[in-house]
């Protein structure tokens, strides 16, 4: 048994053996509910890594134990008494990327957070309790101090995510990166086919250099995640993809829901339904990589996140609930970010269980 949490009225503890969490004191019913979640999908899933010292049972969860899964803990306690806690926060460092992707924004202007305005933007989110810290758009690793970014975050208060297309990896950057402590490295693959891949990205070789990338992840030691946008039109290319994932061994393959150009490629009941099933069919199997579908898990098992459990920094320093809606609630550089997720939660726009992306909606 390994002790997860003690305080004066919550104690959390993981069972080794079984792999169960349970909770004991005064605070322990506020728990239950994400204790019962958990505990289902360690008993009915496949984690992502099971290393000596802890389960991974996502690459976007904290591993158990760990200090950043601690706080997770302590903050679904607060969360459960109507105090909402951003445990996920993204921040987009730079608008530079290699790729010409048509559904990208990012590229548009020119202005984008200063180091020190990204280091202050980590200890606000840290202090308000986030336990995911994730560095995205355009492509950090062409970011000079993505190095020292990721090595700022203190390690014991929140796990550190990096999403890149691939194209600018080294092996001597995999390394850096892991040196520096970052938890997961997630490259975005779109189809199996490299044709499909590079015409999407805009660039003739993409595909190779996203494998080659993620290949150096894997060889440096990092946990790495294969990530993939899917649309009505690809949902059926996901086993193709999982057999990429499975060959390359990646530690899990991230499917998330395209925002939509166009009601051809919104996401129907039926598409989400057929995520759901290859969620369920690929995790209940101990071969091949573990899958996270934002479609369960932001659907039926925590619904939509946005606004409730993450908040999203743009490029400028504006606000959202998350990468995929417009609305911006205010700018760190002129508003402390605690003052500005009030403003989010009084808005009215995050309220209640949303089983659906709302991205999803183009009318």
């Amino acid at each position: 048994m390994t002790q997860l949490l003690k305080t004066a009225a919550l104690t959390v503890d993981f069972i080794d053996e079984a792999r169960r969490i349970e909770a004991h004191g005064a605070l322990s019913l506020m728990v239950q509910p994400i204790l019962k979640k958990i505990n289902e999908r360690l008993a009915e899933e496949k984690p992502a890594l099971v290393r000596s010292d802890a389960i991974i049972p996502s690459t976007w969860l904290p591993p158990i134990p760990s200090g950043p899964f601690r706080r997770l803990i302590m903050n679904e306690a607060r969360i459960a008494i109507g105090r909402e806690v951003p445990q996920t926060v993204s921040i987009e460092v730079t608008r530079r990327c290699g790729c010409s992707c048509e559904h990208c924004t990012l590229q548009e202007a020119e202005d984008e957070l200063s180091s020190d305005a990204i280091r202050n933007v980590i200890d606000q989110a840290l202090d308000m309790g986030a336990c995911i810290i994730t560095f995205t758009e355009g492509d950090p690793l062409l970011r000079p101090d993505i190095i020292e970014l990721v090595k700022y975050v203190d390690k014991e208060k929140a796990v550190v995510n990096l999403f890149t297309p691939g194209l600018e990896m080294t092996p001597e950057i995999a390394d850096a990166l892991r040196e520096a402590g970052l938890y997961n490295l997630i490259i975005g693959i779109y189809s199996a086919d490299p044709r499909i891949h590079d015409q999407i990205r805009g660039v003739v070789g993409a595909y190779e250099r996203a494998v080659n990338a993620i290949r150096m992840g894997l060889k440096a030691g990092l946990l790495v995640t294969m990530s993939t946008h899917v649309n009505s039109e690809r949902v059926n290319t996901l086993p193709e993809l999982y057999e990429l994932a499975r060959e390359l061994g990646v530690h899990e393959l991230s499917v998330w829901e395209a925002i939509p150009r166009s009601e051809d490629e919104r996401l129907t009941r039926i598409d989400r339904e057929k995520i759901i099933r290859f969620y369920r069919k690929m995790n209940a199997s101990q071969d091949g990589p573990r899958v996270f579908a934002s479609t369960y898990f932001e659907g039926e098992m925590l619904g939509c996140m946005a606004g409730r459990r993450w908040l999203h920094v743009g490029v400028d320093g504006g606000i959202r609930g998350c990468p995929y809606l417009s609305r911006v609630y205010g700018n760190v550089l002129d508003t402390p970010l605690p003052e500005i997720w009030r403003a989010m939660r009084r808005s009215g726009d995050f309220s209640g269980f949303k089983s659906e992306c709302p991205a999803q909606d183009i009318t």
